[in-house]
């Protein structure tokens, strides 16, 4: 089995509450009050250490709320390497409404990192030692859009024994199209929307979707483009072509970190040396396992492995 290590540059603490109904201007009391540490590369580690691979987390961290979130990435029992900042680490809420069902997400944009800061990031990812990083969230404010790019570039120096190190992206805007020119890339996943922004163009149908990602794999950009979109399902482009999975029919409690999942569970199939496929088809149901729960639990093994059976092999 691989090792992975993950980064994230603008990580969150993830609060969940319930609540009976929104309103406005009136004191909402909520219920059912959880905290989690969160953030893209830091949600792929949780499910990654969850269905038993060994992850290093790399992430900013500061201000007043960053000692909370060192604290929660402890108590998830995550190996961490802390890079310090001054600007105060984001809380991010999600507020499920009972008397509606519907999901109220509010993210902030982060703190801002100064040049001295990711500066130091990149030289503490200069002695990562693992076989693939995987580089996941949005860029905090004062981060260069390049810096994926610039990480990719450096990463293909180390690795284990030597070896470059395999990357794998999931982020959008700038700092997605920066690092597909890069290339070199394992797998990116795209949402759709992401697609489209990157394509510059509206993608249809499948068929269109599948077009547009098997561009970036026939360019050499990266090996793997998983493409999820949803509940309309995903396309996997690579280099046998494309492949569509459609989304399971489930009800729905929560969207945060599906994308993360599929990601963690995508990778970790990689990583133990199953095939492209098999590992499409386990990112897809820990994906759909991640939205099973309200809040921010993200998938389950037991219930990745549920969702496993009800998706066709390919």
């Amino acid at each position: 089995m691989k090792s992975i290590a993950t980064l994230t540059m603008n990580p969150t603490i993830d609060v969940s509450y319930d609540v009976g109904k929104v309103q406005h201007t009136h004191k909402m009391r909520t219920d059912n009050e959880h905290y989690a540490p969160g953030g893209g590369g830091i949600n792929v580690a949780r499910v990654f250490v969850r269905l038993g691979g060994n992850a290093r987390s790399f992430y900013l961290s500061g201000g007043a709320t960053g000692p909370a979130l060192d604290g929660l990435v402890d108590l998830h029992q995550l190996v961490r390497t802390r890079i310090a900042i001054a600007g105060p680490t984001r809380v991010a809420a999600d507020i499920l409404e009972h008397d509606t069902g519907k999901e109220y997400r509010f993210t902030p944009a982060g703190p801002h990192v100064s040049e001295a800061e990711w500066q130091e990031c990149l030289d503490r990812l200069a002695e990562a030692d693992c076989d693939v990083l995987v580089m996941s969230g949005s860029l905090p404010p004062g981060v260069p859009d390049d810096f994926y790019a610039r990480v990719a570039r450096l990463m293909r120096q180390r690795g284990v024994e030597g070896r470059g190190v395999e990357i794998v992206l999931d982020s959008s805007g700038k700092a997605l199209a920066a690092g597909i020119a890069e290339g070199g890339l394992l797998l990116i996943k795209p949402s759709l929307g992401e697609l489209q922004a990157y394509a510059g163009r509206k993608l249809e149908d499948v068929t269109a979707i599948g077009k547009a990602a098997m561009e970036i794999v026939e360019a050499g950009k990266a090996r793997l483009v998983a493409v999820t979109m949803g509940h309309e399902g995903a396309v996997l482009a690579r280099a046998d072509g494309t492949a569509f999975l459609p989304a399971l029919k489930i009800d729905a409690a929560s969207a945060v970190g599906a994308g993360d999942s599929f990601v963690a569970a995508m990778v970790h199939a990689l990583c133990r040396g199953d095939n492209e496929l098999e590992a499409f088809r386990r990112g897809m149901a820990a994906g759909s396992a991640a939205v099973l729960r309200a809040g921010t639990d993200l998938a389950r093994p037991a219930d990745i492995e549920r969702m496993l059976e009800r998706i066709e092999p390919l």
